[in-house]
């Protein structure tokens, strides 16, 4: 079977869990998720199997769209509530939602952010969240981010006995983004320590979390059924251009060969190009504009 899966990941379970157990009931090693979502944080995790594993990186690169809440009055070591608490302030009074909404703006765009000392990104071939569990230091590499959108969903509330205001969000934005250490900005920007304390993924790889299915409702499928829940290898495409190819084309394609612009969509050059045949995603090619041609990017199916 070769196809993508939009699952729903429960809480409790590591991005990789929900690998290990795809790969039992599709019966093949070859699987592999589009961006992972921590243990506890549940939602869309689109999920590629077979041949599909080839294009996970361009899932990626679609965007994501994230809801949630964040509390301000402490920050923990983790970003989120997993952690220890390192700071605390008892807010005098509630920020306005005008004074969120102005602070949540600043915060969209391009922008700079540093990864939370708890993530999987690698230092010197070491997750630093190894480097946190032992309490070393490392300096995290920068990284541009993009934050289309990030916006209160309704008004926030503030508890005067505990002096800390809990801010209700959805935040659309682009891949490599830690949306707990954007809740932890927002604090920085209000001067007050923040912590993310909820969060769900409503999107990814494009398709929404009403589309995304369960571990348990896989598991009451048959293997025909299974094949029915994947999408096709295109889906994770559709953002770029595509062209049917001939057989003659399809023989040169199979041996990686190139393709003159000349004759392939129509004659319009663009960046990327999807190559079809027989109603399935072959290759990606990419133009190569100093030699003029297209020339493979990624094959996928050359079966």
């Amino acid at each position: 079977m070769d196809g993508i899966l939009a699952l729903y990941k429960e809480r409790g379970m590591t991005s990789n869990d929900a690998v290990f157990k795809c790969r039992k009931l599709f019966r093949t090693r070859r699987v592999g998720h589009s961006g992972t979502l921590d243990p506890n944080v549940d939602g869309v995790l689109p999920i590629c199997v077979g041949k599909a594993t080839k294009v996970v990186n361009y899932l990626m690169d679609s965007g994501k769209v994230y809801m949630g809440q964040i509390i301000l009055g402490f920050a923990t070591e983790t970003e989120d509530l997993d952690g220890a608490v390192v700071e605390q302030q008892r807010l005098v009074r509630p920020f306005s939602d005008q004074e969120i909404d102005q602070t949540m703006q600043a915060l969209c765009g391009d922008l700079i952010q540093i990864p939370p000392m708890y993530s999987a990104i690698k230092v010197n071939g070491r997750r630093l969240y190894d480097y946190a569990r032992k309490g070393e230091e490392v300096v995290r590499p920068k990284r541009q981010i993009h934050v289309d959108y990030f916006k209160q969903t309704k008004p926030s509330s503030f508890d005067e006995k505990s002096g800390q205001q809990t801010i209700f969000f959805e935040v659309g934005c682009g891949k490599g983004t830690y949306v707990r250490t954007l809740a932890v900005d927002l604090g920085k920007k209000l001067g007050v320590p923040a912590v993310m304390s909820d969060l769900t993924r409503l999107k990814s790889g494009g398709f929404m979390i009403g589309q995304a299915v369960s571990l348990a409702q896989l598991e009451s499928l048959s293997a025909d059924q299974l094949a029915q829940a994947l999408a096709p290898i295109d889906h994770a495409l559709e953002a770029y251009a595509h062209h049917e190819l001939s057989e003659k084309q399809w023989t040169f394609v199979k041996n990686g060969g190139f393709l003159a612009p000349s004759y392939v969509n129509g004659g319009q050059v663009v960046p990327k190009l999807v190559l079809m045949y027989q109603g399935k995603a072959r290759a990606v090619y990419k133009y190569n504009e100093p030699k003029a041609r297209y020339q493979p990017e990624q094959m996928i199916d050359l079966s």
